[in-house]
């Protein structure tokens, strides 16, 4: 799977997958092995109820999932809220996953708490599913098309926002957005893939000015929602001229 907003996972957990053969990051994700709730058990659950409804929100309101979904649907790959997000239950480490093999985001109901978070879930996510919709991408096999992704998914979704780093009680200067871009990028990789750190960082570092430096569909870095807006305005306005000549 893809991943979003991954912490590194523990030492145990790590040395258990390495004995056996990579799962892809499936192993946070329990909930995607087993059969689904009834709608009635899922509409008591409070943690489900709340991902529901920050989800609908965001896909209402947020400028950088707005775009996203009208990128993708001109591209041929509308989005529709029931089939393709599932709030379910994950491993205390990860905030969300595109499963490639079902098209899915994934939203993990137990760690997603604030709506800010989830608008940042969701533009990662949604980042990775128009990866997925307008390249040939291999999740599964080729480390670079993941380390790509994760870069852009990071660079773009506000992941390395001046606020977030703050937050997390980093700090720098100049050149700090891309070092938490490529930071981030290799703790994804680390979350969902058997490998090494050095692979990781190895595949990362080959992809990162060309995938750094690819913005579609925003066209610039949105480092706030005033920047996200200015992009989905763009975006809307993108195509207005050729069409009316």
């Amino acid at each position: 799977m893809g991943e979003g907003e991954a912490e590194p996972p523990a030492a145990a957990e790590k040395k258990e997958t390495e004995e056996g053969e990579d799962d892809f990051g499936y192993r946070l994700f329990p909930d995607r092995n087993k059969k689904p709730q009834s709608f009635l058990v899922r509409s008591l659950f409070t943690f489900h109820n709340k991902c529901q409804l920050m989800l609908r929100l965001t896909l209402e309101t947020n400028p950088y999932a707005r775009l996203l979904l009208e990128a993708m649907k001109q591209s041929g790959c509308t989005v529709f809220n029931d089939r393709h997000f599932s709030c379910e239950n994950c491993d205390g480490c990860v905030s969300g996953g595109f499963d490639a093999a079902t098209s899915q985001i994934v939203l993990c109901q137990n760690n997603i708490r604030q709506q800010s978070h989830m608008n940042r879930v969701v533009t990662h996510e949604l980042i990775h599913a128009f990866d997925h919709c307008r390249a040939h991408v291999d999740w599964f096999k080729n480390v670079k098309h993941l380390a790509c992704s994760e870069i852009r998914a990071a660079n773009l979704s506000g992941d390395c926002t001046l606020l977030n780093e703050i937050a997390r009680f980093k700090f720098g200067l100049k050149g700090h957005h891309q070092t938490c871009v490529r930071d981030r990028a290799i703790r994804s990789i680390l979350a969902v893939r058997k490998v090494s750190k050095e692979t990781a960082e190895k595949a990362v570092d080959e992809v990162f000015d060309a995938c750094f430096n690819d913005l579609e569909p925003f066209g610039r870095i949105p480092h706030n929602k005033a920047d996200a807006k200015r992009a989905y305005r763009d975006f809307q306005n993108r195509d207005r001229y050729t069409a009316n000549l």
